[in-house]
C-alpha cells in the first residue's frame, strides 16, 4: 500500500502563508512540530480529511530549505511524503537502485525514510510507515479533533515540473512513488512541485484555481 499523506511547502514567512492557507481553504492548524527544528525550521500542519498540509520556513542560515528558496526564487513546493506498510521492502528496493537515504528516523509510532532529491528527482520524497496504519504523528497529539472540510476535503495530488517529464516519471515509478502525482516541463523556477491539487467540497467550485504559497491550488 502507498497514498499521499503528506505535502510540505516552504515559505519564507511561515506565519503570513499559514494565515493565507487557512483563510482560503478552511484550515485550522492541527501542529508545530518542535522535531523540525533539527532540520534548522519551524512549521505549522493543517489537516485535510487525514491527510496534511505542511508549511515549512527555515529559522537559520545553511538549510536544505532556504536553498531551495533561493534556488527556486521564493516560496513552493518542498516534500511529498507516501504513507506504505511495507516500508523495509521498499527501501531495499531503493537501495538496489542507488537512491540514498538522508534522513532515518525510527519511533514506536512512526518510521519514515527521506529520499535523496537528486536520485528521484522534483522534491524531497519521504516514505514513511506509521503503527498501525493510518496513524500520523507529524500531525501532532490531537490532529483529529481538526476535521473541517468546509471547503476541501483531501489532496488529490501534485504536479511537479521537471526538465525532462517522461524521464522522472519512469524514476519514479522505478521507485515506486509515481502515485498521486503528475509531471510536465519545467518553467522558468526550474524544477519543483509547482501544483497542489486539493478536492473541492462544493462540487460547483471544481476548477477553480488560486496562488497559494508560490504553488498553484487547482479545486477538483
Amino acid at each position: 500500500m502507498i497514498r499521499l499523506r503528506q505535502v510540505a511547502l516552504v515559505a519564507h514567512d511561515l506565519d503570513a502563508v499559514v494565515n493565507e492557507l487557512c483563510e482560503q481553504l478552511g484550515l485550522t492548524v492541527c501542529f508545530r512540530d518542535p522535531g523540525v527544528g533539527a532540520f534548522g525550521l519551524h512549521n505549522a500542519l493543517m489537516m485535510i480529511g487525514d491527510q496534511f498540509l505542511e508549511v515549512v520556513s527555515p529559522t537559520g542560515e545553511g538549510t536544505t530549505a532556504g536553498r531551495l528558496l533561493h534556488k527556486r526564487g521564493g516560496d513552493g513546493g518542498y516534500m511529498a511524503i507516501y504513507e506504505v506498510d511495507d516500508l523495509d521492502r521498499r527501501e531495499a528496493a531503493l537501495a538496489d537502485l542507488g537512491v540514498r537515504i538522508v534522513w532515518r528516523g525510527d519511533f514506536p509510532e512512526i518510521r519514515g525514510r527521506h529520499l535523496h532529491p537528486a536520485d528521484v528527482g522534483g522534491a524531497i520524497v519521504s516514505i514513511d510507515q506509521p503503527n498501525p496504519n493510518g496513524a500520523w504523528l507529524w500531525g501532532g497529539p490531537d490532529w483529529r479533533a481538526h476535521d473541517d472540510v468546509s471547503v476541501v476535503t483531501a489532496i488529490a495530488g501534485v504536479t511537479i515540473g521537471a526538465a525532462d517529464p517522461q524521464a522522472m516519471q519512469a524514476r519514479w515509478q522505478q521507485c515506486g512513488v509515481a502515485h498521486a502525482v503528475r509531471f510536465r516541463p519545467a518553467g522558468d523556477r526550474g524544477e519543483g512541485i509547482d501544483e497542489l491539487e486539493l478536492v473541492a467540497t462544493d462540487r460547483e467550485r471544481a476548477g477553480e484555481t488560486m496562488q497559494l504559497c508560490g504553488v498553484t491550488v487547482r479545486l477538483v
